[in-house]
């Protein structure tokens, strides 16, 4: 059977328990007709890039699914019906990913990240702000000394 990502965007006021209990139905539904579902992540709320259906933020679900073309079809007839639901992407891969998908890693990254921040001298982001590279200041009284001998 064809392998399948797909990711789901709630609305932001329905809560974390429905979201899963919206997951479960959607595994049924995928379930009945044949297929599986090999790995499923929350992601959590987060902010969209623009407003949905006058939404700001949205719960992020991942469905690794196993199934036949035709049953992912009707998950997304469904998710499509659903009030809840704003966006649904699904993409056909070749395989699916092992382990935990790269969200979840970059929230590891950023929950353990106590590393000292900045660079030299501690100054944020390692830059000194001296201006030194950006060439010679121009005056208000007259042309650079570069522009001057250009007649």
């Amino acid at each position: 059977m064809p392998l399948y990502e797909h990711v789901f965007l709630a609305r932001q006021d329905v809560t974390a328990q429905q979201v899963e209990a919206l997951t479960e139905q959607y595994k049924a539904v995928l379930q009945g007709l044949g297929g599986e579902v090999t790995k499923t992540e929350y992601w959590g709320v987060k902010p969209l890039a623009y407003r949905i259906k006058k939404n700001r933020k949205a719960h992020y679900t991942l469905l690794n699914i196993d199934a036949p073309a035709s049953a992912v079809a009707e998950l997304e007839r469904q998710q499509g019906i659903s009030e809840d639901i704003l966006r649904v992407l699904t993409l056909k891969v070749e395989e699916l990913e092992e382990g935990p998908s790269a969200m979840l890693q970059r929230r590891d990254r950023d929950d353990r990240d106590d590393r000292p921040r900045g660079g030299r001298d501690g100054e944020r982001g390692g830059f000194r702000r001296e201006g030194g590279d950006r060439g010679p200041r121009r005056d208000d009284r007259g042309p650079r000394r570069d522009e001057q001998g250009a007649e």
